[in-house]
């Protein structure tokens, strides 16, 4: 795949997630081997780019690969504002969110929830696409529900407006992380339109990586929520696709350097005392599974 004059290394992506895929994890994300990060997202409404929180998410400093930043909103002018204003600030592509469901986003009739009006999604597409000479991205769910499932409508939509790839990650809004991902759904996607799709769900180890590749035809996998923590899933998952061979997890002596070297860019990145609640989350994470976890994790929440 090439984005931006870059051909990435490899097919597996780091997701965006709000609170976690910040510069620091971005950048430790690819050292050990994602192909392609995405940030955080950044609501659209450029009012908000001055706050601290804001300038953080747009960060893209020192990032390797393209410059890669997510965009939230419902209104067609804004996000294309909020588009361009990103690449004067150096981002190389512009993804569009069309899949969060947290309430707080979707009652807002953005991310997830604009699934359901296809209509303001293809004006919010084209006004985005033609605001900016950078590819634009979309990231998608399957629907709004169960009963209400419109992804191959969205991609078509998506593929018209000249979208660069499409990101389907499959579930509902209404199941939000619940349940299982619908590897069929993307599978029809991938049927249905000709630009690049990447699968994204539930994707936890290289032999679900290797899996989902093969059962839905995707260009490409993302991986979010099995990152936390684990950042070891990109050269895992890109040796076993590269080898066919399982990689040997990291050592506690390689898990401990990881962590002590992410904690330490934390610090740096939003100062000692943000740096340190930032921090609490992901020592809970990476100490998932290991040795006398739950007592680490009360004593880092002390």
């Amino acid at each position: 795949m090439y984005i931006a004059g870059y051909h990435l290394p490899n097919p597996v992506l780091l997701a965006p997630m709000a609170g976690v895929s910040d510069l620091p994890f971005r950048q430790l994300c690819s050292e050990l081997g994602a192909g392609a990060v995405v940030s955080e997202m950044v609501k659209a409404n450029t009012l908000l780019f001055a706050t601290t929180k804001t300038q953080k998410r747009l960060d893209c400093s020192g990032s390797v690969g393209p410059k890669i930043v997510q965009i939230v909103g419902n209104d067609p002018e804004q996000m294309a504002l909020a588009a361009r204003m990103n690449v004067d600030l150096g981002a190389q592509v512009i993804d569009i969110n069309l899949g969060c469901p947290a309430k707080k986003v979707c009652n807002k009739l953005a991310g997830s929830a604009l699934l359901a009006d296809p209509e303001r999604v293809q004006r919010i597409l084209r006004a985005t696409k033609n605001a900016v000479d950078v590819p634009v991205t979309v990231k998608i769910r399957t629907g709004t529900s169960p009963m209400q499932r419109n992804a191959i409508e969205i991609a078509r939509i998506a593929e018209g407006e000249g979208m660069h790839w499409l990101t389907v990650h499959g579930r509902t809004r209404a199941d939000r992380f619940q349940g299982h991902a619908e590897y069929d759904s993307i599978a029809a996607v991938v049927d249905a339109v000709s630009i690049p799709v990447i699968a994204n769900g539930d994707i936890t180890n290289a032999l679900r990586a290797a899996k989902v590749l093969r059962y839905t035809r995707a260009q490409a996998i993302m991986i979010g929520r099995a990152a936390q923590g684990n950042p070891w899933i990109f050269r895992e998952i890109t040796h076993f696709l590269a080898t066919g061979c399982e990689l040997a997890p990291p050592s506690p002596s390689e898990r401990l350097q990881v962590l002590l070297r992410h904690l330490d860019a934390l610090y740096a990145f939003y100062g000692e005392e943000k740096g340190v609640r930032i921090a609490r989350k992901h020592i809970g994470w990476y100490a998932r599974g290991q040795h006398d976890a739950q007592h680490l994790r009360a004593q880092v929440n002390a």
